[in-house]
């Protein structure tokens, strides 16, 4: 709110709740959530939506992120979990996973945030514990990044600022589950590989985790940018609004 104050736009806070039941007025809305419904629901309304509806749901689904990004941008070899409404028997899944990914793999539910659903299992029985209702993946786990990772923060097609995360006590980069943050400046690979998967995706900005290796990790569609911008100095949000601005 301060940046757009700064940046000569009067951006006004809405709930999901109140787009949800009354028509939206505004020359466009930035879209700091992941309910692609509502998104749908006002780009349908003529309203330019920021990031895009079908980008966030790329995004959101690492399922849908892997599939998207399949062959174009580095990745850890990955196996989509078959779809399922119910309790299922996954065990010959597991089973084919294990082999051809080998232990210990990284088991992620398709849905989450900030590094929760997901887990580091070292056998075939920590996998299936795990399991739910819910989709999932399981990934080869790329054992010279665990505890590290860059996240890259991209707008308009462009890499702004970079961070490196180190957890010295989880496998999982994540500040929120511990991680140390310093300012970082990323490899022409890396800034590629971050800018070619935002393009890919349709992202007008995000935040891309990049692996030793520069094999991506996944890409966030409305990364929480406060940590980014206290490690590095550099507020993303005035980009966001420039590019916002050229697309209008």
């Amino acid at each position: 709110m301060e940046s757009a104050k700064k940046s000569g736009i009067r951006l006004e806070l809405k709930t999901n709740l109140e787009l949800a039941v009354c028509a939206a007025s505004a020359d466009f809305v930035l879209f700091w959530d992941k309910d692609t419904n509502l998104a749908r629901n006002l780009e349908k309304q003529g309203l330019p939506v920021f990031n895009s509806a079908d980008s966030i749901e790329k995004c959101d689904d690492k399922a849908r992120t892997y599939i998207e990004l399949l062959g174009r941008v580095r990745q850890p070899e990955t196996m989509i979990a078959p779809k399922a409404y119910f309790e299922s028997d996954f065990s010959e899944f597991v089973d084919f996973a294990a082999e051809k990914l080998g232990l210990p793999l990284v088991f992620k539910e398709c849905f989450g945030s900030f590094g929760q659903q997901v887990f580091l299992c070292k056998t075939k029985d920590e996998i299936i514990s795990h399991i739910s209702e819910k989709p999932f993946i399981l990934q080869e786990f790329i054992a010279s990044s665990a505890g590290h990772d860059i996240r890259i923060e991209v707008v308009g097609g462009q890499p702004v600022c970079a961070m490196e995360r180190i957890n010295k006590g989880d496998f999982r980069a994540n500040v929120t589950n511990g991680g140390k943050m310093r300012a970082y400046i990323p490899t022409d690979e890396e800034k590629k590989t971050a800018v070619d998967a935002c393009n890919i995706l349709g992202l007008s900005f995000g935040g891309v985790d990049i692996l030793d290796g520069n094999i991506l990790c996944e890409v966030n569609s409305n990364a929480h940018i406060m940590n980014i911008t206290e490690c590095t100095g550099i507020d993303i949000a005035p980009y966001i609004f420039d590019e916002i601005r050229k697309s209008i």
